[in-house]
């Protein structure tokens, strides 16, 4: 009897360690991805934000050249604002195709690509 109950309590030691490093594993997997997802955020911001900017440059200068054109800069500025605003709809109609599917795709990607990765 005493034997079997030293062969249980074993058995229970080897699971509460199984169950610790599994749950270490997990969390560390977690972090991973976290980490994975922030980074993937950062370089899509930073690359949002030199796009923003370059757009903007761009503008005023399309801006200055059709005032220049003509001959009213503040009529230059306004077709130019028409045409922005017009390309602002179009891409809020269609941001479904381009931003959320892609973005999407992404995210399962790193979610649950590395499952082959893994042993169990």
């Amino acid at each position: 009897m005493s034997e079997d109950l030293n062969r249980i309590e074993a058995l229970v030691e080897k699971l509460k360690a199984y169950l610790h490093t599994r749950l270490t594993e997990l969390t560390l997997s977690a972090a991973e991805k976290t980490a994975k997802v922030m980074s993937v955020l950062i370089a899509v911001l930073l690359a949002a934000l030199v796009f923003f900017l370059f757009l903007t440059i761009l503008l005023i200068g399309i801006a200055l050249l059709i005032g220049e054109w003509l001959q009213s800069y503040w009529l230059g500025f306004f077709i130019t604002a028409g045409i922005v605003f017009i390309l602002g709809i179009v891409g809020w109609k269609t941001k479904d195709r381009w931003l959320r599917v892609p973005i999407m795709n992404q995210l399962l990607n790193i979610f649950f690509n590395d499952k082959n990765n893994e042993t169990h």
